[in-house]
């Protein structure tokens, strides 16, 4: 489906606008005009990636959803839950909810409603939304939708957990040996030149780092800035190659893959307890996945399956899923349990990664203590070195 924005006349002459569902112009324009308007003009929403540094957190979506379910489950309109929703809402979502609102008012459904908002809503979220409007009702879409968030929220919290202590730890650490470097070992070499003595090669080449970084470090600070504003943008403009180097990876491609798995399987498990046909869902599954590499091979298996293959084939063809998951699609595709298996091997392969990640962060952890803890030792012998040096005038 693609949200196409639309100008059209009533039958008194005024115009209205809106957005709406389709999956082309033409059917824009025919549910249009079965809804009493003359088209004008019908074009597609244009999407703009935008990468929102401050925008709303996964939880605080979640509430709205879920506050949006339990409103339209009451039997209040949905413009009305909207509207009551906003003023509950974060100030990162206000704004937006007032557009949907008044999106909706115009004629909108909400599904093309939150589309329109420029990626703020994740597509899997529009897409049980969708799914809820056009099935099983929309407030339990608006519910799966509260869940998937809710799910995601929970495993990014554990993530962040899980890497507080070595970010704080390589900080620290940074922190420590650049105040020697920068401040200490100056004033150290300003005795040592008084001495006017040879000093040894590891206190020569710490006073050579020192100077260094005092005349140079703003530059160099420079440099790495625009090396990794360089490098962003080349990774940015070439993910899809970027990730599939990275699943290539040993135990850091092991958990990108096992992470992307549980985004795209509880997707496609919630899309089709929903109802949504199997070449939707994958389509909403490939944006859940979060990896490009991923989102390509479920892109192959939709082709597959559209051509008439099993899904449990396809996947596995395409090497999309984990082995763990694909056992488990396969067994549900033949035993009518299809959704409720993928939301199970979804919570299996979050736990496996999590517990991967946790044993990877286990030896990244002595292991910026043995850096750091070598860096000053090097510091220190340098300088007890130039004091043993020194002889008597």
């Amino acid at each position: 489906m693609t949200v196409f924005r639309y100008e059209a006349a009533r039958a008194d002459g005024a115009v209205v606008k809106g957005v709406l569902d389709a999956t082309s112009g033409p059917e824009a324009a025919a549910v249009l005009s079965g809804r009493g308007l003359m088209p004008l003009k019908v074009e597609p929403q244009p999407r703009v990636a935008v990468r929102r540094l401050f925008g709303p957190s996964t939880r605080s979506l979640a509430t709205v959803m879920e506050g949006l379910s339990a409103l339209v489950g009451a039997g209040v309109p949905l413009e009305p839950a909207l509207r009551a929703t906003e003023r509950a809402a974060t100030p990162a979502l206000r704004d937006a909810l007032g557009r949907v609102a008044t999106r909706v008012r115009e004629g909108s459904s909400l599904g093309a409603a939150l589309g329109a908002e420029d990626s703020l809503f994740p597509a899997v979220t529009i897409g049980l939304v969708r799914a809820g409007e056009r099935g099983v009702g929309l407030d339990a879409g608006l519910a799966q939708a509260a869940a998937q968030l809710e799910a995601q929220a929970e495993t990014a919290a554990r993530i962040r957990a899980a890497l507080t202590y070595p970010l704080i730890l390589a900080l620290v650490g940074t922190l420590s040996v650049g105040l020697i470097v920068l401040f200490v070992v100056p004033r150290f070499a300003g005795l040592l030149g008084e001495m006017g003595q040879a000093l040894p090669l590891a206190t020569r080449l710490l006073l050579a780092a020192s100077q260094v970084l005092r005349d140079w470090g703003l530059v160099l600070a420079a440099v790495a800035v625009a090396g990794a504003l360089a490098c962003t943008r080349f990774v940015a403009e070439r993910r899809a190659a970027w990730h599939g180097w990275l699943l290539g990876l040993p135990l850091v491609g092991s958990i990108r893959h096992a992470f992307a798995t549980a985004r795209a399987a509880r997707a496609l498990g919630a899309l089709l307890a929903t109802g949504t046909p199997a070449l939707a869902a994958l389509a909403v599954a490939a944006e859940a996945a979060g990896d490009e590499a991923v989102a390509a091979r479920l892109g192959r298996v939709r082709d597959r399956v559209a051509e008439g293959t099993g899904l449990a084939a396809s996947l596995e063809a395409a090497a999309a899923f984990t082995p763990g998951t694909l056992q488990l699609v396969a067994i549900g595709e033949g035993s009518g349990r299809l959704p409720a298996l993928l939301a199970h091997a979804a919570q299996l392969e979050e736990r496996d990664a999590e517990r991967r990640l946790k044993t990877l962060v286990t030896f990244l952890e002595p292991a910026l203590i043995l850096v750091f803890a070598g860096l000053v030792a090097f510091v220190a012998a340098a300088l007890l070195q130039a004091v043993y040096a020194l002889r008597p005038a």
